[in-house]
């Protein structure tokens, strides 16, 4: 008895796993877009472009909506930490569904002001979701996908990064002529909507995805993946100053105004939705490691140029270029850590978990840090790109070192 149960489980894996790696890769694909559209573009980056509009209609002051938008940032960092955790003991297919609708509720949630702790703790749980979104959803996707898919495949996902950017400068916008609460009732109708539209499209859970298949700690993991961590972590802060203050910087420091500012910021959203593609595309033909290299040289060069020169062409295209790598280094990182740790799935799936970490916190401490530098340089912009590009140089160092001393290989 107990061994023809075993032979039905035998039977029972192996369809699961041509069902999985024999249907179509857009499908899986199309499921990770929305879920990165909805938890990290959405729930992250369509916050922006509302701040004016909270602190005019009094719902909240300066001060407290900007704390709110740290709230995101704390949450992100949370969900990266508990992910793996939920992925074990409730299935990431699940776990995802489950964090899409979350940010869907917490859209809804957010167009009724209740009190500063009532939205900070719905800020808090959009970012857990796309904290968590972050970590499961290429690792549960990318092993259903051929190896010289790959690249374009996480492009694809994280295309919806880039989406969000764009929608935040675009949507949000026209959401706002029927009002603040009407712009949250619309975000949380469009969240739903990708939610059922991908419901379907996630592949079949694995047999093996078990707490137990999950096991494996840093301690196992190879130097070169341990500094892939820490290069990741750098470029989350060589992105801050784009991030934060390249919209301030057009309206005030070059004193173009706010119009002129969110045009940079659309700039940089249609950047953020080719960037994945195009990285993906390159590390497909190239490799990750290389590509990697090239994204991270080319990034810096960009991310320094609004510290050298301001002329138009320069800024459009500095706004571009690191737009495209905000959401483009992602599949990069993550396709190379697949590369360093081949056919070994949960070391994958705890080495993207502590690199989705690293990045968290190095993009709250930075957002802080250099915040804080910003006020006590007496508002001096060129200081921040040119950090902002010394972390990415610094990213490519660390990467060439590891790369000449271990060979890249995992141990």
């Amino acid at each position: 008895m107990s061994m023809s149960s075993t032979h039905i489980r035998h039977h029972h894996a192996i369809v699961t796993h041509h069902r999985n790696a024999g249907g179509p890769a857009w499908l899986p694909a199309l499921a990770g877009l929305c879920a990165s559209l909805v938890g990290l573009g959405l729930a992250r980056f369509a916050y922006t472009p509302l701040i004016p509009a909270l602190i005019a209609a009094k719902w909240f002051g300066p001060s407290d909506a900007v704390y709110l938008g740290a709230a995101n940032l704390a949450g992100y960092l949370a969900g990266a930490l508990i992910a793996r955790e939920l992925g074990a003991r409730a299935g990431s297919v699940r776990t995802l569904r489950v964090m899409m609708m979350l940010a869907a509720l917490c859209c809804f949630a957010c167009s009724v002001p209740v009190s500063f702790a009532w939205f900070f703790a719905w800020r808090f749980l959009a970012g857990l979701s796309g904290g968590v979104i972050m970590v499961l959803a290429a690792s549960t996707i990318l092993p259903h996908v051929t190896a010289s898919k790959r690249g374009l495949v996480g492009g694809v996902i994280f295309a919806g990064v880039g989406l969000g950017v764009a929608a935040s400068g675009t949507l949000v916008p026209l959401l706002l002529e029927q009002g603040l609460k009407a712009s949250w009732i619309g975000l949380g109708l469009l969240s739903t909507l990708l939610t059922l539209v991908s419901w379907r499209a996630w592949p079949v859970d694995a047999a093996a995805e078990r707490k137990s298949a999950d096991a494996p700690r840093l301690g196992r993991q190879s130097i070169a993946v341990r500094t892939l961590s820490v290069e990741y972590g750098f470029n989350a802060l060589a992105l801050v100053p784009h991030m934060v203050f390249l919209v301030d910087f057009v309206a005030r420091g070059l004193g173009q105004g706010i119009s002129a500012g969110s045009n940079y910021w659309v700039l940089y959203g249609i950047g953020a939705t080719v960037g994945p593609l195009l990285t993906g595309h390159l590390a497909d033909r190239a490799g990750f490691g290389p590509a990697l290299r090239v994204a991270f040289l080319i990034e810096a060069i960009a991310i320094l140029i609004p510290a050298v020169t301001t002329t138009p062409p320069a800024m459009i295209a500095s706004s571009v270029i690191v737009g495209g790598f905000t959401p483009g280094i992602v599949p990069l990182v993550l396709g190379r850590i697949h590369e360093l740790l081949p056919h070994d799935a949960a070391r994958q799936r705890a080495a993207w978990a502590h690199a989705t970490t690293m990045f968290a916190i190095f993009q709250a401490a930075s957002a802080y840090g250099l915040s804080y530098l910003f006020d006590r340089t007496g508002g001096d912009y060129a200081i921040l790109f040119a950090i902002g590009a010394a972390a990415v140089i610094a990213s490519l160092a660390i990467d060439l070192v590891t790369a000449l001393t271990k060979g890249g290989k995992a141990d």
